[in-house]
């Protein structure tokens, strides 16, 4: 019974240390360019390990639908993740957003507007 005791309790404090350890991006950074139709985006996320804790996938929108989905398998470093897309089809008025998930837990969702 001891045993079967622990066990819960090591799942437990497993669970709760992994839910305290993962986080949402803390910010995006966005800009576009409109005269080469370039999306840049520096998503901040601090980790203490980028290859198990990471930006696991980067969502763009134009106009409140999807329009790529990047799947990514590490961070580039402890701080952010930086990502760039051409996005041909942006007008001036149009809004773009990234939507960034953390690959433990959370996500977090930015939107500009295209402007000149």
């Amino acid at each position: 019974m001891r045993k079967i005791f622990c066990f819960f309790v090591f799942c437990f404090l497993i669970t709760v240390y992994s839910i305290a350890y993962a986080h949402p991006p803390s910010d995006i950074i966005i800009t576009y360019e409109p005269a080469t139709k370039i999306l840049h985006a520096v998503i901040m996320h601090n980790t203490s390990n980028p290859e198990s804790h990471y930006i696991k996938k980067v969502d763009i929108g134009l106009n409140n639908k999807e329009i790529i989905e990047h799947k990514i398998s590490r961070e580039d470093n402890n701080t952010s993740q930086r990502v760039s897309y051409l996005i041909p089809d942006a007008k001036i008025g149009d809004k773009i957003s990234v939507e960034a998930h953390c690959s433990i837990s959370g996500k977090l969702k930015k939107e500009i507007e295209v402007k000149k």
